[in-house]
């Protein structure tokens, strides 16, 4: 497939369950690029603070903040044997879970932090934003059957949807593609992958834009 030269690093977000590591890992192996992907299983109070929210939610953040800090720092490192680079978030998105789980105090002290880190991390050449409904979204989340999930509710999910297209709706840092994934399967389809993945490299692509793809029944 013939890709857009100016595209070489590429960063896919949506809410949990979208799939966005499934299909960084595709478009990885199309362009044999490195991969950045987010380490949340490593974040040792993840499990707890999907069953207690507010208890949690401080040593959580923290602990994403730090580790996505020490993983995006290794993009300014030139790697001399691939050419593209497929990450399944953005720094930025940080925020978006930090304004959604943190107050007062704590908010503060993370918004004073934040910035510092940010300010020399390398930007996407272009950042995907996969769009879900929020009945795909928990259907995704059902089947994968992860334990580390198994204390995720509908109602947070929900929050998540409506933080994240309240962000990417005003997103203007970097060219933007947002996705309507609801109905196409980039995972077992081939075509709705390969229709992605032109998308993706189109020349012609302007700074921000939405895909919707041909309405698919999903089973």
């Amino acid at each position: 497939m013939k890709v857009n030269a100016e595209v070489k690093y590429i960063a896919i977000e949506g809410v949990i369950g979208v799939g966005k590591t499934t299909l960084a890992k595709k478009i990885k192996d199309s362009l044999n690029a490195q991969i950045i992907l987010e380490q949340f299983e490593v974040n040792p109070f993840l499990e707890n603070f999907y069953a207690d929210r507010k208890r949690y939610a401080f040593q959580t953040q923290m602990f994403f903040l730090i580790n996505r800090y020490k993983q995006q720092q290794e993009l300014n490192q030139e790697n001399l044997f691939t050419e593209y680079i497929v990450s399944d978030y953005i720094f930025e998105k940080d925020r978006i879970f930090a304004y959604l789980n943190l107050n007062g105090e704590e908010l503060k002290l993370y918004e004073s932090l934040f910035p510092l880190l940010a300010r020399n991390l390398r930007k996407p050449d272009l950042v995907l934003y996969l769009q879900s409904s929020v009945e795909r979204l928990m259907y995704n989340i059902r089947k994968r059957s992860r334990k580390i999930e198994r204390n995720l509710t509908r109602s947070y999910i929900e929050e998540l949807s409506e933080a994240y297209n309240h962000y990417f709706f005003r997103y203007n840092s970097t060219p933007l593609l947002i996705v309507n994934s609801s109905e196409i399967d980039f995972v077992h389809s081939e075509d709705d992958f390969d229709e992605l993945f032109k998308q993706i490299f189109r020349e012609d692509r302007a700074v921000t834009e939405y895909f919707k793809p041909e309405s698919k029944r999903l089973e």
